[in-house]
């Protein structure tokens, strides 16, 4: 049985975090087990400090709100019998006891038209299958230490998309990723609107730093968004120009997200469901803004981790 370093993110005063009752409560040999959070305020040096320090085989990220199913460990083992398996990981799902505005949210993140194939990672998709950076999130995500210490671990110039620059890095190596629709951690989504508009723009400035960084083709479908921001600022010059032509596209776009309301609704949550239209033209339009952020954003310097992370192992009794 490999050992498992479970490893956990945190700000440098954070009191309460979630994870740490989780990560104790894992259905796991404890002899085989450890617990280390990473403080500090950047989290791809946390976790790159964590790394150098860990003991374990496999290392267990998980988000300071992540909570995880207790099985979780036990049933990634075979997944990584495989020796080809580098990373294996599943969707955060957000609680059913969260509020009504953090369960629109989910059936955002968890929709098609929203996010695409990157969908399975807020809702569970099918069951195990191979798969790329695009369904897999670091807030849930279980990797084979050896490998990632031979990549140096996550770039620091990048957060987010810090995971998503290693797993394409993972790769091009030949190495396998793994998606298990039940390999579940609960996870609220953002508790606001100014919250939840803040982070697409953070996703998509991710997503174009990371393409600077390590541009590939898997990045193409995350072009549609900023485009998609461009078509909007030209579209009525368009149209004083050469005529409603410019027009159809709009028409076909609106007629899809309205389409959703019977698709979303199938989840039982009818009034979120027509709350959630808005969001999902919200999604693209502050993902296209910040995506052309990123384009032009300065990339964070690597940070001196040593010096700015503290480093917590954790007892298990």
């Amino acid at each position: 049985m490999p050992s498992v370093s479970v490893v956990i993110a945190a700000r440098p005063d954070q009191a309460e975090i979630q994870a740490v009752p989780a990560a104790r409560a894992l259905d796991y040999p404890m002899d085989n087990l450890e617990v280390i959070v990473a403080r500090g305020k950047q989290p791809s040096a946390q976790r790159n400090a964590a790394l150098k320090e860990a003991h374990g085989d496999l290392i267990y990220f998980l988000d300071d709100d992540s909570v995880p199913e207790p099985k979780n460990l036990r049933r990634i083992i075979g997944h990584f019998a495989d020796a080809d398996v580098q990373m294996v990981g599943g969707p955060a799902i957000c609680p059913a006891d969260a509020p009504p505005l953090e369960q629109t949210f989910a059936l955002v993140l968890g929709n098609w038209l929203a996010f695409g194939p990157s969908r399975a990672r807020y809702t569970p998709v099918g069951t195990v299958r191979q798969t790329s950076e695009k369904e897999l999130i670091l807030c849930n995500l279980v990797a084979r230490r050896q490998a990632l210490l031979e990549l140096g671990g996550f770039n620091e110039k990048l957060y987010p998309n810090e995971e998503n620059a290693l797993m394409d890095e993972l790769q091009a190596r030949d190495g396998k990723l793994l998606y298990d629709s039940q390999l579940v951690v609960r996870r609220r989504p953002r508790r606001t609107l100014k919250a939840f508009t803040k982070m697409l723009v953070t996703y998509g400035r991710g997503r174009a730093e990371q393409f600077r960084e390590t541009p590939t083709l898997g990045s193409a479908l995350n072009l549609v968004p900023p485009l998609f921001v461009v078509y909007l600022v030209l579209l009525i010059p368009a149209i004083k120009w050469k005529g409603s032509i410019f027009i159809w596209p709009l028409i076909f776009y609106i007629s899809a997200v309205l389409l959703q309301v019977p698709v979303l609704s199938r989840t039982g949550k009818i009034r979120q469901s027509f709350q959630a239209i808005p969001l999902i033209v919200l999604t693209h339009v502050l993902y296209g803004l910040g995506f052309w952020r990123g384009l032009f954003t300065t990339l964070r310097p690597k940070l001196p981790a040593a010096a700015e992370v503290t480093l917590e192992k954790l007892s298990l009794q």
